[in-house]
């Protein structure tokens, strides 16, 4: 049986200027998914049904409710803290 083990970030505190790069990252990790999707061939629809591949989470990321956008900014926010947990500097030009 799996267990997963996934690196402890807890101890990481991210600066406000990466707080704000994981709602970009957010965003873009729905975007990716999307255009993921599209390319499988699902479709808007009002529920998610596997069968005839209708999501209604295809649309922009600003249209999704917070309880979507919830599951990119908790998968970006790991990133990132992970980043730094292995010693890594995320610095803007």
């Amino acid at each position: 049986m799996y267990t997963p083990e996934p690196i402890d970030t807890s101890d990481v505190t991210l600066p406000e200027s990466l707080v704000s790069l994981t709602e970009k990252l957010a965003e873009n990790t729905h975007e990716v998914w999307a255009a993921g999707r599209i390319e499988e061939g699902w479709t808007y629809g009002p529920e998610r049904n596997t069968e005839n591949k209708t999501t209604p989470c295809l649309v922009p990321y600003s249209d999704l409710p917070d309880s979507e956008k919830e599951y990119d900014r908790r998968t970006a926010m790991e990133a990132v803290r992970l980043i730094i947990k292995l010693g890594y500097e995320i610095k803007k030009k």
